[in-house]
């Protein structure tokens, strides 16, 4: 589970070790709001610490988790990190938001637009999922919203190496950040792709930071669905 250093004798530090990398899986679905999901909340914590990752976020389709019940879930994780974003269905495609207060300005069928804006107003992430995928124009989308984007998810379970091609192609072109994730729907591909980013993600906060500031890079997880071929 990431990179980890003890703190240096003569300065304050937390006890124990103190970590330098984060491997987050920011893509998954589980059942309890996604019909299309057949992961237990409780599955995906057991399958993430199985694949070595620090921090999952909950993406359900089109519904954020409340934070009662985001914080009941972390309390049996540990130390593992549990965030929630939400997976927009949008009218152009789907998109992957971060850090967003609620949805109200997010509904199903949103042009993407607007959720750009929506997104910005609340200085919140938005990362492309799986561009391409059933044969979405996403050149289109480009052209006619710009690169407003943080990211685009390069590699996933959902991600094929013809799609995969197509997003290097735009990412770039327009120097923008790209990403893993499991897109997972079955505890078996949780992991099997991830981010990884150079310094600790604790919070939703230093996520949205994070995704921002471009500095996360895809991984793969040994023994893991590579659907969208080898990460070097």
């Amino acid at each position: 589970m990431g990179l980890y250093e003890s703190g240096r004798p003569g300065k304050s530090a937390p006890s124990g070790p103190r970590l330098l990398m984060s491997k987050i899986d920011h893509h998954v679905h589980t059942s309890r709001h996604s019909p299309d999901s057949v992961i237990e909340p409780d599955d995906l914590v057991a399958e993430a610490r199985l694949a070595g990752l620090d921090g999952v976020v909950i993406t359900e389709h089109d519904y954020q988790w409340a934070a009662e019940e985001l914080a009941e879930l972390q309390a049996r994780a540990g130390r593992l990190l549990v965030l929630s974003g939400a997976e927009i269905s949008t009218r152009q495609g789907h998109f992957l938001v971060y850090g967003l207060p609620n949805l109200d300005g997010a509904s199903p069928g949103i042009d993407v637009k607007d959720l750009i804006a929506y997104v910005r107003r609340h200085d919140a992430a938005i990362v492309a999922a799986h561009p391409f995928r059933w044969e979405q124009d996403f050149d289109a989308i480009i052209a006619e919203c710009g690169p407003n984007f943080d990211a685009l998810e390069l590699v996933s379970n959902n991600i094929t190496p013809q799609t995969r091609a197509l997003t290097e192609r735009v990412a770039s072109r327009h120097s923008l950040g790209t990403t893993g994730s499991s897109d997972g729907h079955e505890p078996s591909v949780v992991g099997c792709y991830y981010t990884s980013f150079p310094a600790p993600i604790l919070s939703m906060g230093d996520f949205v930071r994070a995704l921002r500031s471009r500095s996360g890079s895809p991984g793969h997880t040994a023994g893991r669905r590579r659907t969208s071929g080898p990460v070097d």
